[in-house]
């Protein structure tokens, strides 16, 4: 594994497990929010973000978490490993109502400074609706992957997986 990424919805643990594995991996980690959001909540420009991932995608070895679907694609394209946090929904509601009550009022370290976790009704309507659209896109472009897909569909599934890649917890 040289090329990682790490999916799935909001609140599934992407950035967790990212921050776990990609030292024990020896992989530069590279957080998807972190290029897609600048202080304020203020988004990158679209071109500017296309330049960022395409300088993090050429290199040779990385683990890049977070979905950001339109980015998906060269993504995907490069990766050789897929990790996808396919966590069910309620779960993620809670991990997320648990990130909101840790992170409030601050920025959480995946995030750049300057943006405070935060919870809207934009972004519950996005964690609600992840299987009716979100996941439907996502499941769309992973067809066209050639990389080795690790499906997991719950903490279980992930520990085990851990374990059986020697990648358990420290």
């Amino acid at each position: 594994m040289n090329r990682v990424l790490i999916i799935g919805p909001c609140g599934s643990g992407k950035s967790t497990l990212a921050r776990e594995l990609a030292p024990r991996m020896g992989l530069p980690l590279v957080h998807m929010d972190q290029l897609g959001w600048q202080a304020g909540w203020v988004e990158t420009e679209k071109a500017e973000l296309n330049a960022r991932l395409a300088e993090v995608v050429a290199q040779d070895r990385w683990l890049i978490e977070g979905n950001y679907g339109s980015t998906l694609v060269p993504r995907l394209a490069r990766a050789d490993t897929v990790i996808y946090l396919d966590f069910p929904i309620r779960l993620c509601l809670w991990r997320l109502v648990r990130r909101l009550l840790a992170y409030r009022g601050r920025s959480r370290p995946d995030m750049p400074e300057g943006c405070p976790e935060r919870f809207d009704a934009g972004f519950l309507w996005y964690v609600l609706n992840w299987n009716a659209g979100p996941r439907v896109r996502t499941e769309a472009k992973l067809k066209g992957s050639t990389g080795n897909l690790v499906r997991l569909n719950g903490p279980a599934a992930l520990a085990g997986w851990r374990q059986a890649q020697g990648l358990g917890p420290q």
